[in-house]
């Protein structure tokens, strides 16, 4: 493979490992598979949306088409880290997509929720997956995703960016 990855430069993903022209770059099959098998989210959810790379492993996600390659300094919102060893959905995908999932989320209680978009960690009980969750609580009879949290060893590490913490009453 010979294509370069640009870091000023978005790059729409291969739709799949056949078209693929960057070393490790994701495709789009790839990261809807992921969403699909990690956290339940079915794969036609993002079937109006395009994915992109800007950096070595940062994708975004877009409703709608733009050409590729294109020099801008955003398009749509950053959705997933992937050029690490575990992928990493970000705080503003599970937020906007979440609702949907149907797996690898964790309930939270009202102070365990204000803990956690805090940023705290916090020792809980978890009987699925260990690795990123989607962190949720119930809002007016209805569950809503509040983030990404790691869950190693019976401890939930919450993934609230620094900027978006927040201290609330419980």
């Amino acid at each position: 493979m010979s294509g370069d990855n640009v870091g000023q430069r978005f790059d729409r993903l291969p739709a799949t490992a056949a078209e693929r022209t960057v070393d490790g770059r994701a495709t789009r099959e790839e990261v809807v598979d992921y969403f699909e098998t990690r956290f339940g989210i079915p794969g036609e959810t993002f079937d109006e949306y395009t994915f992109w790379e800007k950096g070595s492993g940062k994708i975004w996600v877009y409703a709608g088409e733009a050409p590729s390659p294109v020099e801008i300094e955003a398009i749509g919102m950053t959705c997933l880290r992937t050029r690490q060893e575990h992928w990493k959905p970000t705080t503003d995908a599970v937020q906007r997509f979440g609702t949907r999932a149907d797996r690898c989320v964790i309930e939270l209680s009202r102070e365990e929720a204000v803990r956690f978009v805090a940023g705290e960690d916090q020792d809980l009980e978890w009987d699925g997956d260990w690795g990123y969750l989607i962190a949720a609580h119930e809002v007016a009879g209805s569950v809503e995703p509040l983030g990404v949290g790691l869950y190693v060893h019976g401890e939930f590490r919450s993934m609230v960016p620094k900027g978006r913490q927040r201290g609330l009453e419980s």
